[in-house]
Formats: structure tokens, C-alpha cells, sequence
């Protein structure tokens, strides 16, 4: 394999590896992994219904629904983030 290729697969691999465990983060950041005892049926079938959902005729909704409540978590967690760090003057 050319040097090129190599680098190239590594760095595809290392963005592979990052964007998994930032799905991972959001999973535990949820409470998911704590709510339902690390049990992975349970955890894998929610993902499944998600999927079943977003593809359905309520896809859309669903959709606004969830970008709404994630957006929402984001902004309350960045505010707590802040509301801890010393006021600068």
C-alpha cells in the first residue's frame, strides 16, 4: 500500500473513531446507559424504534420534536457549564 493510501485510511479511520465516540458520549450523557442498567437489548432496541420512527409518516414530527428537546438540553448544559466558571471582569 503507497504511503498516500496509509495516511489516508488513517485518517478516515481516526474521523470513524471519533464520530463513534462522541455517539457513545451522547448516549451516556443522556442517561441511557444509567437508566436502563447498561443493558444493551434494551439500549439497541430504543435505536431501533428511533429508526422505525423517523421513517414512518410521523418521521418529521418527530424529528422537530427531537432537534427541539436536544437543542434545549445543549443550551441548559452550556449554561450550567458557565453558570460554575468565575465571572470575568
Amino acid at each position: 500500500m503507497a504511503r498516500h493510501d496509509m495516511r489516508s485510511w488513517q485518517v478516515e479511520r481516526r474521523k470513524r473513531t471519533r464520530q463513534l465516540i462522541e455517539l457513545g458520549g451522547l448516549v451516556v450523557k443522556a442517561r441511557i446507559v444509567e437508566l436502563t442498567n447498561d443493558d444493551r437489548a434494551i439500549i439497541y432496541g430504543a435505536m431501533v424504534w428511533i429508526a422505525a420512527k423517523l421513517q414512518s409518516h410521523e418521521g418529521e414530527h418527530a424529528r422537530d420534536l427531537w432537534i427541539a428537546k436536544g437543542e434545549q438540553a445543549f443550551n441548559a448544559e452550556q449554561h450550567e457549564k458557565q453558570k460554575g466558571q468565575p465571572t470575568q471582569r
